[in-house]
């Protein structure tokens, strides 16, 4: 007799989880999962048949109302015999009464649906080298001059403060440990004092990975990606990006990325209010 269990996911589970994402062509990049395990320790299921790791979903729950569900993968061998599901049910009972995201493929969306979620936006994964890459000064855009600044410069309490402008709950301490890990670069754009922009890069096995990518207009996006591109010459970069942004798909257009993959973000109740004009690209598929 077989038996099907789900535990939390300890560190060696968690690199695990991002090779079985790797393998379903996400790349997610390398070090995340240091940055996932600070946002919710206990936010990482994994499944496992007769001992066996054969499934896995992220539950991470941020404040006190809302909650994000990702990396809900069953292997191949192992689908459609009711593991996958057991694992859904368990994410979400862990999520229960809060706000829930996701960002899922597209062709899933009606299954989605089923469970209660609304679709919010798409997101479009733009990849390539920017075209100009190496090129700019250190300030940008009308209105007062916007400096580009490493965001390890800034105190923390103002980059949390930005970010929050983006997200429905407070991630300070995975806001903390995404900008610094090593091998990333975070760049903040400064007008006047004022945060108007961030972007962070991390190395992937495949493009360079940037999310997020916010700013005050499309000028201030186009410095941060050339910024952040720069850290990496040579490098291919990838951004998913909101539809909801009427300039974001334009801007990475003429700057030569090409659209590569689709993504739906969608929410169990009313999408959260953001300011869409200037989310030029999501943080991370997994985690919101």
């Amino acid at each position: 007799m077989t038996t099907f269990e789900i535990t939390g996911a300890s560190a060696a589970d968690m690199e695990m989880i991002r090779g079985w994402a790797d393998e379903e062509g996400w790349n997610p990049g390398d070090s995340d999962r240091f940055a996932f395990a600070v946002a919710d320790p206990e936010g990482f299921l994994v499944g496992r048949l007769d001992g066996e790791p054969v499934a896995c979903v992220s539950a991470v729950r941020y404040g006190a109302g809302f909650g994000f569900l990702g990396f809900y993968i069953a292997r191949p061998a192992h689908r459609g015999q009711g593991y996958g599901i057991r694992m859904w049910d368990a994410a979400m009972r862990r999520l229960d009464g809060r706000l829930v995201g996701l960002d899922g493929v597209v062709a899933q969306q009606d299954n989605y649906r089923k469970s209660g979620f609304r679709h919010a936006w798409n997101n479009m994964r733009y990849e390539g080298v920017p075209r100009g890459e190496g090129e700019g000064g250190g300030g940008v855009g009308a209105g007062g001059r916007v400096e580009i600044v490493d965001a390890a410069s800034l105190p923390f309490a103002r980059l949390a403060a930005y970010d929050r402008r983006f997200f429905p709950e407070p991630r300070d301490a995975f806001l903390s440990a995404w900008t610094s890990l090593p091998g990333r670069t975070a760049l903040a754009a400064v007008r006047d004092g004022r945060v108007e922009g961030l972007g962070v890069i991390r190395p992937s096995s495949g493009a360079h990975r940037i999310g997020p990518l916010y700013a005050a207009d499309p000028a201030v996006a186009d410095a941060l990606l050339q910024g952040l591109a720069r850290s990496a010459p040579g490098v291919p970069v990838a951004v998913d990006v909101p539809d909801t942004n009427p300039h974001a798909a334009g801007l990475f257009e003429a700057l030569g990325l090409e659209p590569t993959f689709e993504t739906a973000r969608m929410y169990t109740g009313p999408t959260p209010e953001l300011p869409s004009a200037e989310l030029f690209g999501v943080t991370s598929l997994e985690l919101g």
